[in-house]
C-alpha cells in the first residue's frame, strides 16, 4: 500500500493504481518493479506537509493495488484504461504508478484531457520503434490521438522525425534550461489551462540521471528534483489524472524516492487548490 493511502475506494478522492508493465523497454528493464519500489521508498516520508498545512492521510487516498500485465500490450492498455476510467467516473483522480511510459496512454484514454503535460527526457513522438507503434518511445505520439496537445518539459533528445513532429502546432517542447521560466509563466498566468482538462505524466528520466539513475534510458543534462516538484505543484490544480513512470530497480532507491515524493506533492497541491473536493 502507498503510505498514507488509508481510505476505502468508495470514499476516495484519489486512487493509486500500479501498472507494472515492462514489455517494450529498450535498454535497461525493470519497470515491473516500479510500483512496489515507489511504495517502499515512500515509507519514510512524514505524513504532514507544512506548505499546505495538511496530512496526506487526511486527503482521501486509496491504493487499489496493481493491475497485472500480460503479453498483449494493447489488450492490457484497454483493461488498464477501463480501470482508471472507473476511478474518474466515481469522481476520484486516478494516480498511476508505472511501469514503462506506455501505461500513460491508458491514463490519457481514461481521462480524455485537452492537454497532456509531461516531464520527459525523450520526445516519445515516434510513429513506431522496431516496428512496434506501442513501444514506450511512441507514447506521446499515441496520446495525441486523444489529447488535443502535448507540452513536453525537459525533452532533450529525439530522432529527426520526432523533432519534425514536435514542430507542429499541437506540441510544445520546453527544454530543461527553459523549464524555470516556463513554470514561472504558467504559475502567474490566471488563464493557464483555463477551461481545459489536463493530464500530468512524469517520466522519471526527465530528471537528470545523477538524481534518478534507476530508469531504463538515462539521458544527461536533465531537470533537477526541485524543477520536477515545481512542475507537479504548478500543473496539479488543473489535472484530472497523474502518473509517474519508468522507475526500475537499478539504483539504491533514488528514482523511486523521487517518484513517491512527486506523488505526494501532486496530492497535496491538488487538494490544496480545492480540485479534489467535487
Amino acid at each position: 500500500m502507498f503510505p498514507g493511502a488509508t481510505v476505502d475506494r468508495e470514499t476516495a478522492s484519489y486512487v493509486v493504481v500500479g501498472a507494472p508493465l515492462d514489455a517494450t523497454t529498450t535498454f535497461q528493464p525493470g519497470t515491473r518493479f516500479g510500483p512496489d519500489r515507489i511504495r517502499r521508498f515512500s515509507r519514510t516520508y512524514d505524513d504532514y506537509d507544512h506548505r499546505t498545512d495538511s496530512h496526506f492521510s487526511d486527503l482521501g487516498v486509496h491504493d487499489a493495488g496493481d493491475v497485472q500485465p500480460w503479453d498483449d500490450v494493447n489488450a492490457y492498455l484497454d483493461h488498464l484504461a477501463a480501470e482508471l476510467r472507473s476511478v474518474a467516473l466515481d469522481g476520484a483522480v486516478p494516480i498511476t504508478l508505472g511501469g514503462e511510459h506506455t501505461v500513460t496512454y491508458a491514463g490519457v484514454e481514461a481521462v480524455d484531457p485537452d492537454t497532456l503535460v509531461l516531464a520527459d527526457a525523450h520526445l516519445d513522438l515516434r510513429d513506431e520503434y522496431d516496428g512496434n507503434p506501442w513501444n514506450h518511445a511512441c507514447v506521446t505520439r499515441r496520446a495525441l490521438s486523444v489529447a488535443d496537445r502535448a507540452i513536453i518539459v525537459g525533452a532533450r533528445t529525439g530522432s529527426p522525425a520526432e523533432w519534425e513532429r514536435a514542430a507542429e502546432a499541437d506540441v510544445e517542447v520546453v527544454a530543461p534550461e527553459d523549464a524555470g521560466d516556463w513554470l514561472d509563466e504558467v504559475a502567474t498566468d490566471p488563464d493557464a489551462f483555463a477551461g481545459e482538462s489536463v493530464y500530468c505524466s512524469i517520466d522519471i528520466d526527465g530528471a537528470d540521471p545523477g538524481y534518478a539513475p534507476g530508469t531504463g534510458t538515462m539521458e544527461p543534462f536533465g531537470l533537477d528534483p526541485r524543477e520536477m516538484r515545481d512542475l507537479v505543484r504548478t500543473v496539479a490544480p488543473h489535472a484530472d489524472g497523474f502518473d509517474v513512470v519508468e522507475v526500475n530497480d537499478r539504483d539504491d532507491g533514488q528514482a523511486a524516492a523521487l517518484a513517491g515524493k512527486l506523488v505526494r506533492e501532486f496530492v497535496y497541491a491538488h487538494a490544496d487548490a480545492g480540485t479534489g473536493d467535487e
